[in-house]
């Protein structure tokens, strides 16, 4: 069962392009479907039936996530439950398709109904607080600045800011090229206040983490390796609490708060939709519904019967 699991995350290496952490998580949901049915006594895929997959998903609603206390009540969210169906039913297609299996048990599984949560974005006050200068500087400061500014001055993922290249980098003439989800490239404008940090961090602090081993990508930790996602992010969190800013910040925050600022300020969801690299417009629209007073705004300017 193991090996045919390994085909289809090829499957959606090399042919489909997924993102790395897409691969991870159907590995990881897959592998836990293999472990359980192991203890069913199941031997072969061909075994599985609907059933199967309707009480490994049974178990799973009731299962308590990774790292939650042993009393808490908390069970896995029904995003991650549509996420398991739709490893599943990725997993069974790519079987299909092939003819590795003759039937698709999971062709019957449906999707639970999946609900829109606005993305939460930080407001200009805090964004400039954010962004004002550590003092005194140290490559490590200079380092998370040129970080916080290109991920806010570009809308980049926080995987995209992890594996940015220094080849990527075009700061004369004002733009970076993004290698996106699916591998696809994007050409993305940055700001001056931007292209000035990260000059300052290539001149003055870059040098200094470089080790014998260092590769190519832009920010480098202290032992001069790349960052992982969740030890950047962990940095820029930091920082939020050092500027006093309250809550809980989430990796796409910074990424939340370029498209919900620039359609603020007018900009067409067209544009936004490429700069955030967004295959589909839909995924764009929800910024829409966080730009309650432009909304208003446009609506009193240009409706010849809007309150004045």
């Amino acid at each position: 069962m193991h090996n045919l699991v390994e085909d289809f995350l090829q499957h959606i290496r090399h042919e489909r392009g997924h993102s790395i952490q897409t691969q991870k998580t159907y590995a990881a949901i897959l592998g836990r479907f293999v472990v359980w049915a192991a203890a069913q006594g199941l031997a072969d895929w061909r075994q599985v039936e609907t059933s199967h997959l309707l009480a490994f998903l049974k178990g799973e609603r009731d299962r308590r996530p990774a790292r939650s206390d042993p009393g808490s009540t908390r069970r896995l969210s029904p995003e991650t439950v549509y996420l398991e169906i739709a490893a599943l039913r990725a997993f069974y297609r790519f079987c299909e398709g092939e003819r590795l299996l003759a039937a698709n048990p999971a062709e019957l599984l449906t999707l639970p109904r999946h609900w829109l949560h606005l993305p939460k974005s930080i407001d200009h006050a805090e964004m400039e607080r954010l962004l004002a200068p550590v003092t005194p500087a140290t490559p490590a400061t200079l380092c998370d600045q040129a970080a916080i500014e290109l991920a806010y001055a570009s809308g980049l993922r926080l995987s995209e800011l992890c594996r940015l290249r220094l080849e990527q980098l075009h700061l004369e003439a004002g733009f970076v090229t993004v290698i996106g989800k699916g591998n696809k490239e994007r050409v993305v404008p940055v700001g001056k206040p931007a292209i000035a940090a990260i000059e300052h961090y290539l001149q003055a602090a870059r040098p200094q983490l470089v080790r014998p081993h260092s590769t190519g990508q832009v920010f480098l930790n202290l032992r001069g390796r790349p960052f992982a996602p969740v030890t950047l992010w962990l940095r820029i969190k930091k920082r939020a609490r050092l500027a006093g800013i309250q809550g809980n910040l989430t990796p796409h925050m910074l990424r939340h708060s370029f498209a919900t600022h620039l359609l603020d300020r007018g900009a067409d969801l067209r544009v936004i939709q490429e700069l955030l690299g967004h295959a589909s417009i839909s995924t764009t629209q929800v910024y829409t519904h966080v730009a309650p007073q432009r909304l208003r705004d446009v609506h009193r300017r240009f409706h010849p019967r809007a309150f004045l």
